[in-house]
């Protein structure tokens, strides 16, 4: 049985997060005898982890200035301190502090594997969590194979660090037959009043998912005279800024925060439409979860939107990103019934692609590739 380790911050509210749990729970547990360690522990998706999973944490909760802290000690000091046990691969599921602690792995029989989740854009970014790019650089060669959620996501990367050149694309895993089903449980009463044209957007509520963005647009189409409803799943320190801006237009009767809730499903399959107004995404989670239950997308121009929707929207609406754009498409929608009715059939189709079985085969054939290759190679 192969033994893999995968290293995350934490297990918190995230996209990423999320898609680790569905991906380590549907894995084949008599192929890989799976660990996941988080830096930190208290993540609300620690408890759906199944059984067979191993779990620990390194630390029980965050400590500020933790990255700084991090950056005193070398890689390999850290992976002495923090990866206990042998495995024959290691993987580094978000970028930054994991991929760094990972990269000081000295077995050279162990196989180590970096997931990027995000667009970083310049080299301080990519860096953040490293002495310098230089030793962000040094780190990723040592990976020997760099996994992206999106081809923009790949691309990225690839600017950023352009001799770096084992990479590949794969898509993050949903569990579908449990989206399908959760998606039928009841709502309360009185959530989602009738004859109104129900809005959802779902994230950690901060300045980089652009909820602001889509207040404003509520604001234009309320003030329009659209019969519209937004809401928002998710928590994150921008609500009270958003919720002021509301109170000051009256807005509050028409904007509804959910907040953070363990069947998001059932709320976003009731609603009309699902926006993305995000500035930067890596593959989006929620957007995915969206088409799999049948509601149409509109987002903005983010990374991995045209793998999702296609390079001319053949299953959803992709705007430019900027606030004009974004409201000009979700208006599209409201004012065109039939190009509406044509979106919902267009995300039922779609979602069908993002099922959990081709995801998960996806990435255990590329681990039992990655395991192989130094086999391959030595014979050669």
């Amino acid at each position: 049985m192969t033994k893999i380790l995968f290293l995350i911050h934490d297990l918190s509210v995230g996209g990423a997060e999320k898609v680790l749990v569905n991906l380590v729970n549907n894995m084949d547990c008599e192929k890989f005898d799976i660990t996941v360690v988080t830096l930190f522990g208290g993540g609300v998706n620690e408890q759906f982890l199944k059984p067979h999973i191993r779990y620990r944490c390194i630390f029980k909760k965050v400590f500020s200035a933790n990255s700084k802290i991090m950056k005193l000690f070398s890689p390999r000091l850290l992976h002495k301190l923090f990866i206990r046990d042998k495995y024959d691969i290691e993987i580094a599921y978000l970028e930054g502090p994991s991929a760094r602690i990972i990269s000081g792995c000295q077995d050279k029989n162990t196989k180590l594997i970096s997931w990027i989740h995000v667009e970083q854009h310049t080299r301080s970014c990519a860096a953040a969590s490293f002495r310098s790019y230089t030793e962000a650089k040094n780190c990723y060669e040592k990976f020997d194979n760099i996994v992206c959620v999106s081809k923009f996501v790949e691309n990225d990367f690839k600017q950023i660090f352009p001799s770096l050149k084992k990479t590949e694309v794969l898509f993050n895993t949903n569990e579908t037959a449990q989206i399908c089903c959760l998606q039928k449980e009841e709502v309360d009463s009185g959530v989602f009043p009738q004859d109104e044209f129900k809005i959802i957007g779902v994230g950690k509520i901060v300045q980089k998912k652009g909820f602001d963005k889509l207040t404003r647009i509520h604001k234009r189409l309320i003030d329009e005279g659209y019969p519209v409803h937004s809401y928002v799943l998710g928590v994150g320190d921008a609500r009270q800024k958003i919720e002021d801006f509301l109170i000051e237009n009256n807005l509050k009767d028409s904007f509804t925060f959910l907040g953070y809730q363990t069947n998001p499903y059932k709320y976003v399959s009731r609603c009309d439409l699902f926006v993305c107004s995000s500035e930067a995404e890596g593959f989006s989670t929620a957007a995915t979860e969206a088409l799999i239950v049948g509601t149409p997308v509109v987002t903005t121009r983010v990374s991995g939107m045209e793998e999702m929707l296609g390079e001319n929207n053949e299953y959803g609406i992709i705007t430019d990103n900027n606030e004009q754009a974004l409201y000009e498409g979700i208006k599209k929608m409201i004012d065109n019934p039939q190009l509406y009715e044509h979106y919902c059939r267009q995300a039922e189709i779609r979602g069908k692609i993002f099922s959990t079985e081709n995801t998960v085969k996806a990435v255990e054939n590329m681990l039992i590739e990655t395991l192989n290759k130094g086999d391959i190679d030595e014979t050669n």
